[in-house]
């Protein structure tokens, strides 16, 4: 297992230096998430930009190019981390929320900070199928089982893909660190280092924590 150097977890500077239109469109799309559990449509994007005075192309090439976002050729949201669309290893639950799922480990960890609210994640070991669950309050964290730790992965492209495609899949939690090792041995392709819990709790709060401020904007259906 070797260190990687560059794991692509960017979205919080990311976010930091996009035009006023694109973070918009971005924390809309982020509130549709967290009201519904569900990414907005491509005409729900119509609607919202047309009514808050958005260009919407230019606007979805600036968060896909940043990779705050990713679409699929017909232009389905198919990740507005840290929302996934689709079920992944970790569903994240809050009081009076949706289920959501999170792209990966570390942007599951940070949804209690960007959410303000606690949340309770509950994932899965890949190769065990081990049951792990993190309670999470913002900026403190208990652990079940209390030895769990975090495998950030990456592929070893030359990284032109979103994080979808070249981390996501590979950033999981494990039961302990010995198999999250054990994991990585197993897949010499994947580029890989285990985060312990405040390293990995302390990824997702950068990551993630200011990505959505209170806004009075309301979002697309």
């Amino acid at each position: 297992m070797t260190e990687p150097t560059d794991l692509r977890l960017n979205k919080g500077s990311a976010s930091a230096g996009i035009t006023t239109p694109a973070r918009q469109l971005h924390h809309g799309i982020l509130a549709a998430f967290a009201d519904t559990g569900r990414p907005p449509g491509p005409q729900d994007l119509e609607d919202y930009t047309h009514d808050h005075g958005i260009d919407l192309e230019p606007a979805l090439r600036e968060l896909t190019g940043c990779d705050l976002l990713a679409v699929d050729h017909r232009g389905r949201i198919r990740a507005a981390y840290p929302f996934s669309p689709t079920p992944t290893r970790h569903s994240v639950t809050w009081a009076g929320g949706p289920t959501t799922h999170a792209m990966c480990a570390v942007d599951a960890l940070g949804m209690s900070a960007m959410l303000d609210h606690p949340a309770v994640i509950t994932s899965t070991e890949p190769g065990s199928d081990a049951t792990i669950t993190i309670r999470v309050d913002r900026d403190q964290a208990t652990w079940t089982p209390d030895t769990a730790v975090v495998l950030a992965g990456t592929t070893t492209d030359d990284g032109c893909c979103p994080s979808a495609d070249r981390t996501c899949g590979y950033i999981n939690f494990f039961t302990s660190a010995q198999a999250a090792c054990n994991w990585a041995d197993a897949h010499p392709e994947i580029t890989a280092t285990v985060l312990d819990q405040t390293q990995a709790l302390a990824s997702g709060i950068t990551e993630f924590g200011a990505l959505l401020q209170p806004t009075s904007e309301t979002r697309p259906a």
